[in-house]
């Protein structure tokens, strides 16, 4: 019996970074060629582009709320929820510009992309720091979540400029 309890602590050391590099790898992996494997043989559709940001905003949710208890942080959970709003805010601006056939006003942007990269990036910088229970690598996290907090209030800002830009001018 004793061995079995050790063999347990033992696989989830060995399969903790594993894991840790599954969804770092397949999250960023499959998020970069499911765009580009579209575009280049011309198979994007429209629930293609509705269901991929959705798929970005229940992955950065999920990470969101798992980071926010595993570190007790109000820091983690109050700019990460801030960030979820901004999410929530821009599906609304979607669904509103898609029913005024306003569509271009919140067409993806290259801020945006850069957005959903410096988010995921200080996420698994998170996860990254845990694994290695580094104070350090927490730290530098943290500073990495507010440049995705104001990066991401930018691009929301920005397609509510656009959208009510255009809605005042119908």
């Amino acid at each position: 019996m004793n061995f079995f309890i050790q063999f347990l602590t033992y696989f989830r050391i060995i399969i903790s970074p594993i894991i840790f590099l599954l969804i770092v790898l397949f999250a960023s992996i499959s998020d970069y060629w499911d765009g580009y494997l579209a575009r280049k043989y011309k198979l994007e559709s429209i629930i293609g582009s509705v269901l991929d940001p959705i798929a970005d905003k229940i992955l950065l949710t999920f990470l969101v709320l798992a980071l926010s208890i595993e570190l007790s942080s109000p820091y983690v959970a109050f700019l990460g929820g801030t960030i979820l709003v901004r999410e929530f805010w821009v599906s609304a601006l979607r669904d509103l510009n898609a029913r005024s056939n306003n569509t271009e006003a919140t067409t993806v942007s290259q801020l945006a992309k850069i957005k959903t990269a410096i988010q995921f990036i200080a996420l698994f910088s998170f996860l990254l720091g845990l694994y290695l229970n580094s104070a350090l690598v927490i730290f530098l996290s943290n500073f990495l979540l507010f440049v995705a907090l104001i990066i991401t209030l930018q691009s929301g800002l920005s397609y509510t400029i656009a959208t009510f830009k255009k809605t005042d001018e119908h």
